[in-house]
């Protein structure tokens, strides 16, 4: 006679040290093997997009900057551009230059936190500190730029809050001289580790197929071999003047799509940021930081959509106006919250362990997933 097993449920969170948030996933298993985990959402929804609809327009930037509180950046980025379009303003070019250095450096901030994550979740803790340490740095141009650390309210609409301070190029110079090598020591020292290639590789696969079929966006699409990237297919702001290019998964250690992949294409992504940080500062012209902006914003009535490319891919507004003060609707779309979407199909099979590597591979933040 067999040895008799049965299915067991378990609960993964909400508050648990590696679900990167208050999320929760209901884990049945059998032994050490999954059958499914389905995520269970809603422990931070905080009615975001309803206070979008209660506050002025200027008045809602601030909270935007919790709609993924690790890339604020560029999350005030798009709401100032959804706003914007509606009403017809048109940005300066130095405004237009500052908003692009402050997302890449936060891509920078948000990009470095996730790879120290990911290694730490998988049992190295060293990755985790030097990441922290680089991210210290970067942090230190952003209170410079805007004051804050974490949730900057920078981008106003019509352009930025600030100017860069003076000396501040020659220091973001100075640090991505110091930065870029040590990328490529931390390229070296985490993805070639043994135990961390046997922990990633193969591990997670989500083919191109199953990317495009549940929306995946951002670096979890790219590493399945899609080859998209909003500030070059559907380019906004100053990007058409930059170079950069795109880094796709292929497959290097395991199969292309894997947690490997997902962590090799973020750590491209960061150096292709030092890139395109450097052609800002070489190119930003003198002029105004914010344009003419009406006093009371009362946009026509219409409805407006905007896209832009987010540490996590693509982060959209619509926004409705109906000819006030507030927007009629405000609706926020994040790449977390479609990150979610595929776990319960992936996790079917896979060992208990894995699925931690898998959520640190995908890079959600709990914010975006709930509003």
């Amino acid at each position: 006679m067999g040895i008799q097993t049965e299915e067991m449920m378990l609960n993964m969170g909400p508050q648990h040290p590696s679900t990167h948030g208050v999320i929760r996933f209901v884990v049945k298993s059998d032994g050490e093997v999954m059958t499914e985990a389905v995520p269970d959402v809603g422990y931070l929804h905080r009615s975001i997009e309803k206070i979008g609809e209660i506050c002025e327009y200027n008045g809602f930037m601030p909270y935007t900057d919790r709609a993924d509180y690790l890339s604020a950046m560029n999350a005030n980025q798009g709401y100032a551009m959804v706003v914007e379009k509606l009403l017809g303003l048109e940005i300066p070019e130095r405004a237009e230059y500052l908003r692009v250095i402050a997302a890449e450096l936060n891509r920078i901030i948000s990009h470095i936190l996730s790879l120290g994550a990911v290694a730490m979740d998988i049992g190295a803790a060293t990755p985790f500190v030097l990441a922290l340490k680089e991210r210290e740095k970067v942090n230190d141009l952003m209170e410079a730029l805007c004051g804050q650390r974490l949730t900057y309210s920078y981008v106003r609409i019509g352009g930025v809050s600030y100017d860069m301070p003076p000396g501040f190029i020659e220091r973001s110079l100075k640090f991505l001289a110091d930065f870029e090598p040590f990328m490529d020591e931390f390229e070296n020292l985490v993805p070639e580790n043994k135990i961390f290639i046997e922990r990633t590789a193969g591990v997670g696969v989500i083919t191109r197929e199953d990317a495009i079929a549940y929306n995946l966006v951002g670096p979890n699409l790219r590493a399945s071999g899609v080859d998209w990237d909003l500030r070059r297919d559907m380019t906004y702001s100053v990007y058409p003047k930059l170079q950069f290019e795109v880094p796709v998964g292929v497959g290097s250690q395991g199969v292309v799509g894997d947690s490997f992949d997902r962590f090799i294409v973020r750590i491209k992504e960061i150096k292709q940021s030092i890139s395109l940080l450097k052609q800002c500062f070489a190119q930003i012209p003198e002029g105004d930081f914010l344009g003419e902006i009406p006093r009371v914003m009362k946009p026509a009535v219409g409805e407006c959509y905007v896209r832009t490319e987010s540490s996590r891919g693509d982060m959209g507004y619509y926004l409705i106006s109906d000819g006030s003060k507030n927007a009629f609707r405000v609706r926020i779309r994040t790449g977390s919250f479609t990150s979610m979407s595929i776990i319960e199909k992936i996790s079917r099979g896979m060992m208990l362990a894995d699925l931690v590597t898998f959520i640190a591979s995908l890079d959600v933040v709990a914010p975006e997933i709930d509003r």
